[in-house]
């Protein structure tokens, strides 16, 4: 069963804070604390949230969401984003599709071109492109995180240093307006760092509710990054972002 949007709400508000009280999400979301606490129920029973004294937290600042619970959230964003990024890549050009859901729509809105060659640690991605046969694919060896249908660790950073891309799209699973570009884990963080130093150009894909998620791990900071595509930013976030350089492609 899918989350309401409600539900896919409270996830993503979760996500930006230490905890959140059932008496601040009625206030928001003008509902009983009844329907709330059911919200509550579902989430926790799918392991999503963890339930506190009043309220609901995040489950861990070290471990992300399992991919099929994060597949379908902001999917409009997500598929708004891979959208742009489809047409910014040419027929002909050598990509890295890294680790995240936001990836996956982006392997999606790249299947009708022409003459790419694919790299990736990324098997869902993998699986999407195993329905065209005119693409080329290349995936790189490593330690498969089952949660997360990908590969990481030391062969996977040793098959990317192989390679110099012409474009490396990465997710991420946290921005923060100091630290830049985070990730839950290390092993993930050490991939898209990598793929960020071995494409002429990368390209960074991450909805708005990235922006104050608790992830640990430090990927980049953002003037490393050429690309930001987004579906909506602050002028705060717009400034810091183009003072260090970031091009942002931004929309809804």
């Amino acid at each position: 069963m899918s989350l309401n949007e409600r539900q896919n709400q409270i996830l993503n508000w979760v996500q930006q804070e230490d905890a959140l009280l059932v008496e601040e999400m009625v206030a928001r979301f003008n509902v009983s604390s009844q329907t709330i606490r059911k919200d509550i129920n579902q989430l926790a029973e799918r392991h999503l949230v963890r339930r506190t004294h009043g309220g609901i937290a995040p489950v861990s600042s070290t471990e992300n969401l399992p991919f099929d619970h994060r597949q379908f959230l902001n999917s409009e964003a997500k598929f708004w984003i891979a959208g742009q990024v489809a047409e910014m890549i040419p027929d002909g050009a050598s990509v890295f599709l890294g680790i995240g859901t936001t990836v996956e729509y982006v392997a999606k809105a790249l299947v009708s071109h022409k003459n790419l060659q694919v790299f990736t640690n990324n098997l869902t991605v993998a699986g999407i492109f195993g329905h065209y046969p005119e693409i080329r694919v290349r995936v790189l060896a490593g330690k498969l995180r089952h949660r997360h249908h990908d590969l990481v660790g030391e062969e996977t950073l040793s098959g990317l240093k192989q390679y110099y891309f012409d474009y490396g799209v990465l997710g991420c699973g946290g921005m923060d307006e100091e630290q830049g570009i985070l990730d839950f884990d290390p092993e993930e963080a050490a991939v898209s760092r990598v793929l960020v130093e071995q494409s002429r150009h990368s390209l960074l894909v991450a909805d708005q509710h990235k922006w104050g998620r608790k992830a640990m791990a430090r990927v980049q900071t953002f003037s490393k990054i050429d690309y930001l595509f987004t579906d909506s930013l602050t002028e705060t976030q717009i400034h810091l972002l183009t003072t260090q350089g970031v091009k942002i492609q931004l929309g809804s």
